[in-house]
């Protein structure tokens, strides 16, 4: 039994889902869920994440427009995936996107265009990151307890026989800290 299921979101709490739950009743929607994208809020998730629960095989998910399912193109297309992993169509009203013609080239060039553009902004953000990365040399990860001349002299003292007991108090480090330290003279 197939069901037209509608998803109307908004930008901000100051604006209004009545225009875009109209359009989706006028295209014969029986169910509409609605979000809001705006910054601390999570009903656009929720509501988002409740479609997603709902939607059956044969279903047919309804936007006025493709960014009203999520502000980032990357979650878009996630969402295109989830709807085709579960045969469930979409449509997209003012884009002219419907996936149940899976022969019509417009709307299958359509969807592979926003994955490549998806991909390209993955892309761009990865790079961002790693430049950022290398600019600051900060590259994640904790900071060592010791500095190298300290390690140095833990490594020093091991091999003259102080023990490792005493050298995580002396250093004020944990015990482990120092058979790290002492693991990378062997």
């Amino acid at each position: 039994m197939m069901a037209l299921i509608g998803f109307a979101s908004v930008s901000t709490n100051q604006q209004d889902l009545t225009s875009q739950a109209e359009r989706l009743t006028e295209y014969g929607c029986e169910k509409i869920f609605q979000g809001k994208h705006s910054g601390k809020e999570e009903s656009n998730k929720q509501a988002l994440a409740s479609l997603i629960d709902y939607v059956r095989s044969g279903d047919t998910v309804v936007v006025t427009k493709l960014d009203r399912l999520s502000r980032a193109l990357s979650q878009v297309l996630n969402c295109l995936d989830t709807f085709t992993d579960k045969q469930v169509v979409f449509v997209a009203i003012e884009q002219g996107i419907d996936t149940s013609n899976k022969k019509d080239p417009l709307s299958k060039a359509m969807v592979q265009l926003l994955g490549m553009f998806a991909e390209l902004e993955r892309n761009f953000i990865i790079s961002r990151t790693r430049e950022g990365k290398a600019a600051s040399g900060n590259y994640g990860g904790l900071k060592p307890k010791l500095n190298s001349k300290q390690e140095q002299e833990v490594i020093t003292k091991l091999s003259q026989g102080v023990s490792k007991v005493v050298l995580n108090k002396q250093y004020g480090v944990s015990r482990a800290t120092i058979l790290n330290i002492s693991r990378k003279v062997v």
